[in-house]
Order: C-alpha cells, then sequence, then structure tokens
C-alpha cells in the first residue's frame, strides 16, 4: 500500500494537469518609460496607439487626466494588435514595430524583447 500511494499521486498530477495557472495579460491602457524619464506616455485602446508628451515636473498627474482620443496627445495614431503575446505596431509609412512582450509585476511592466526597453503601466508602482 505504501508503494501505491505515490503512484497514485503521480498519476493524479499526470491526468489533471499540474499546470501553471495563465494570466492573460493586456497592452490596453496607459503606458510610460520606467521613471519617465522619457516624458513620453501611451494610451493602447481598441486596436489604436496614442501617443503624448509632457513637459513638467509632473507628468503622471497630468497623464492622469488623458482620455484616449481627446485633444491632447500628439496628432496621428498607430494601429497595434496583440495577440500571442506579440505586439505589432503601424508605425506607418511600411515601418511596424513587431515584438514578444513579457510581463512582470502582475502585468503592471511590460518588457519588449526586440527593442530591449520596456514600459510601465501608469499608476502600477511597477518600476
Amino acid at each position: 500500500m505504501k508503494r501505491l500511494f505515490p503512484l497514485i499521486i503521480l498519476l493524479t498530477l499526470l491526468f489533471t494537469g499540474c499546470k501553471k495557472p495563465v494570466t492573460n495579460y493586456t497592452m490596453e491602457g496607459k503606458w510610460t518609460y520606467p521613471g519617465n524619464n522619457l516624458n513620453t506616455m501611451y494610451i493602447y485602446e481598441n486596436g489604436i496607439r496614442y501617443t503624448y508628451y509632457c513637459i513638467g515636473s509632473d507628468c503622471d498627474s497630468l497623464y492622469n487626466t488623458f482620455q484616449a482620443g481627446d485633444t491632447n496627445s500628439i496628432p496621428g495614431t498607430n494601429n497595434y494588435t496583440f495577440v500571442n503575446d506579440t505586439l505589432r505596431v503601424d508605425l506607418n509609412f511600411g515601418n511596424e514595430l513587431v515584438t514578444p512582450i513579457t510581463f512582470e509585476c502582475d502585468g503592471g511592466k511590460a518588457n519588449f524583447t526586440t527593442p530591449g526597453y520596456s514600459l510601465v503601466r501608469l499608476n502600477s508602482g511597477c518600476n
């Protein structure tokens, strides 16, 4: 009986699946660079990326007031898709950003594999 118990546990794990929970993060929302040293924010919403710039010392407070499609974004937008952890942004004129994304900090930090930089979700507390 003692030998049977480990076998039952092993078979249970094999057939029920000892799987890591799947977490589906999204790019939807407001994103800035860590430390916001570039004073740039992107809003990803409904397949469109809006770009915002801030000149001043308290950009996060200002960014919290902006909404996708308002008159505060720079003219022009970029279409994007996020499928199977790959972000594709149409940068216009035949240019694209295509990169796998890995997330940290419960989805609050997006690491762009190909260009090698990260964005943090506004108000996520991640750096």
